[in-house]
């Protein structure tokens, strides 16, 4: 089995609980929500997603082709403001650094779960249609990584408004 997209999801969630003491830092010019949104965001992303593959039967995995899915898991990039996040995946709570850091801690329980799955577990995505498990881990990588740029830039901007929602 490939461990390498394990590897980065753990490198990430580590990259997540060193940026939690941010969570209230805004920067508007980059995105309208703040580090602790997109944090929240993610975590989200990968508990609901873990929990899904746990939850699916393999043999009813079908494979199948995706226009978008072979254009952007190669790259290993989404662009910004291609997509929207589903609801249920969006953080509507006032977040708190105790809240990233349970839900980071459920995360990483997530994640070990998922590494003992079979291969042929299963996510079906709004965008990218069926994906396996290393597909799903694959995308799960990819998503993080795409809200860990938005946050570290939010971190480089040099606006005085910067602080302004620190929390």
């Amino acid at each position: 089995m490939d461990h390498k997209h394990f590897d980065t999801l753990k490198q990430q969630l580590a990259q997540i609980e060193a940026y939690i003491p941010n969570h209230g830092l805004t920067e508007k010019k980059v995105s309208k929500s703040s580090i602790g949104w997109h944090l929240s965001h993610i975590l989200m992303v990968i508990n609901g997603v873990c929990g899904i593959l746990a939850k699916t039967k393999p043999e009813n995995y079908k494979r199948n082709f995706n226009i978008k899915r072979t254009i952007i898991f190669p790259l290993g990039y989404i662009p910004r403001g291609m997509g929207k996040a589903p609801e249920v995946v969006v953080p509507t709570q006032t977040i708190t650094a105790e809240d990233l850091k349970e839900k980071l801690k459920f995360a990483r329980k997530q994640v070990e779960v998922a590494k003992q799955l079979p291969e042929k577990t299963y996510f079906i995505h709004h965008i990218f249609g069926m994906l396996n498990k290393k597909q799903t881990l694959r995308f799960l990588a990819i998503h993080t990584n795409h809200h860990l740029k938005i946050v570290r830039d939010i971190l480089k901007s040099e606006s005085p408004l910067r602080n302004a929602g620190r929390a």
